[in-house]
């Protein structure tokens, strides 16, 4: 025979109430306490569950001594963590009633103050130097007490960062990157830049399948001419510059400098030179060979140095060059229409 679900919950309900009359008032107190507890606590405003406070944990601590049937009544937490309550309560109760420091006792004002001085008078030792002094007068301590004691030497002036040298040295410094584009017809094709850290500049590229060290130290000498050439050179660590690259740009006047290891946004100039190709340029031609990719980036490096407005110089382009102001405004394409120069006719 099914019952309805109405007559189940109805029968569930009176036998409720009927236990509830047989028995004692102060179970049914006990009871009601803990419950509007436990809504009170869920009803804190907060977006995760409620944590239990201090207060709230000495609540159950009590109770589990003085009601037989706590865990018949406990929803928030598991009987065994009420559990685990009371012993902290009573690790705590008996730490406070031995008055016990934690730790080691303190060194006496004497011994620290050698110690001070041990270390004050000899700038050359060490900890263990220190120890071995002391355990010749007869002091044992350990090496711990003595590093809290020995003092705290004049720190070290901090050296520059990478972000000081790099401002500091930004009309000097040069940026040398390659990155890969992958054409349609031929195989990989690498194209090495340098860009100036001062006006982001474009100063020399050049594409070739094979890179080699005499292949990017020719492209080196021909991005300087007439004594046109930077303090600092910034590169990566990629073997296609070769062994002897950095002694060679030295006797040129040029130090190279190497970035960290797996950290690309040590040059991040070129880095972000390579993304706005990539972003405004690359990625949205079919690049057949490397003849195909020469005359793209023989058209595209022009506009970015010209007329593409820079963020980092105020909106202008890394070679500014003055425009008058008044006359008829007129469009010139570049890369077929993917970009366009706006300029007032002379």
């Amino acid at each position: 025979m099914v019952h309805p679900p109405g007559m189940l919950e109805f029968l569930v309900l009176l036998l409720a109430v009927i236990r509830a009359g047989v028995r004692s008032r102060a179970d049914l107190v006990a009871e009601n306490l803990l419950l509007r507890h436990q809504l009170t606590v869920l009803a804190r405003p907060t977006r995760r569950r409620p944590p239990l406070r201090g207060r709230d944990k000495l609540l159950w601590v009590l109770a589990r001594r003085l009601c037989a049937a706590w865990r018949g009544h406990l929803v928030l937490a598991r009987p065994e963590t009420v559990v685990r309550w009371h012993r902290q309560a009573w690790r705590l109760f008996w730490w406070c009633r031995s008055r016990r420091p934690v730790g080691r006792p303190r060194l006496s004002a004497e011994v620290r103050e050698l110690i001070a001085l041990m270390s004050r008078d000899n700038p050359l030792w060490g900890t263990e130097r220190i120890r071995g002094e002391l355990l010749k007068l007869g002091i044992v301590i350990s090496s711990r007490s003595i590093r809290r004691y020995r003092g705290s030497r004049s720190p070290r002036p901090p050296s520059q960062t990478w972000r000081t040298f790099l401002a500091n040295h930004r009309p000097q410094v040069w940026a040398a990157d390659l990155f890969t584009v992958q054409p349609l017809t031929s195989e990989t094709l690498y194209v090495l830049l340098f860009v100036t850290h001062g006006r982001r500049e474009l100063v020399h590229w050049n594409v070739t399948a094979h890179p080699t060290a005499a292949w990017v130290w020719r492209q080196l000498i021909e991005a300087t001419p007439w004594g046109r050439r930077p303090r600092y050179l910034l590169r990566d660590r990629d073997a296609v510059y070769g062994g002897d690259f950095a002694p060679r740009a030295r006797r040129l006047g040029i130090e190279p400098v190497l970035t960290p290891v797996r950290a690309p946004r040590a040059n991040a100039i070129a880095e972000r030179v390579i993304g706005t190709l990539r972003r405004e340029c690359l990625d949205h031609l079919l690049v057949l060979n490397e003849r195909h990719l020469r005359s793209v980036l023989r058209e595209f490096v022009p506009y970015y140095n010209a007329d593409r407005p820079h963020r980092s110089l105020g909106l202008e382009p890394p070679q500014p060059v003055a425009q008058p102001d008044t006359g008829p405004v007129r469009s010139r394409p570049v890369l077929g229409g993917l970009h366009h120069v706006y300029e007032r006719a002379a």
